[in-house]
C-alpha cells in the first residue's frame, strides 16, 4: 500500500507526463489561461469566475482520461483492432463534447461583454 505522499507524487508524474506528452493538454491549458486573462479584463462575477474554472478543469480533466484510455488500449493490444479504435475515438469525443461546452459557457459569460466592447471603440 502507497503512502500519502507516494500517492500525490505519482498523481503529479501523471499530470507531468500528460502535460509533457500530449499535445492537447498544452492547447487546453494555454487557452484556459487566456481565458482567465480575459475574465480578469473584463472584471467578470465570483460566479462567473466559478463557472469559467469549472470548465477549464472539466476539460483538463477529460484530456486525461482521454490520454490514460489510450495507453491502457495501447497496453491491451498493438494489433489493429475496432474495439480498441472506437474506444479511443469515444474517449476524444469526450474531450471534444466538454471543449464545445466550455466554449458555450465562454460565449455566453463573454460574448456580451465583447460585443459591447466592440461598439464602444
Amino acid at each position: 500500500m502507497h503512502s500519502l505522499g507516494r500517492s500525490f507524487k505519482d498523481a503529479f508524474t501523471g499530470l507531468y507526463y500528460c502535460f509533457s506528452t500530449q499535445r492537447n493538454m498544452g492547447i487546453h491549458a494555454a487557452l484556459g489561461g487566456l481565458v482567465m486573462v480575459l475574465a480578469y479584463l473584463l472584471r467578470v462575477t465570483m460566479l462567473e469566475l466559478v463557472l469559467l474554472l469549472s470548465v477549464i478543469s472539466a476539460v483538463l480533466v477529460a484530456e486525461t482520461f482521454n490520454t490514460a484510455l489510450e495507453k491502457a488500449v495501447d497496453l491491451a493490444t498493438r494489433d489493429q483492432n475496432n474495439l480498441a479504435h472506437i474506444a479511443k475515438d469515444v474517449a476524444a469525443g469526450a474531450v471534444l463534447l466538454t471543449s464545445l461546452l466550455a466554449l458555450l459557457v465562454g460565449l455566453i459569460i463573454f460574448g456580451p461583454r465583447l460585443w459591447q466592447l466592440f461598439f464602444q471603440l
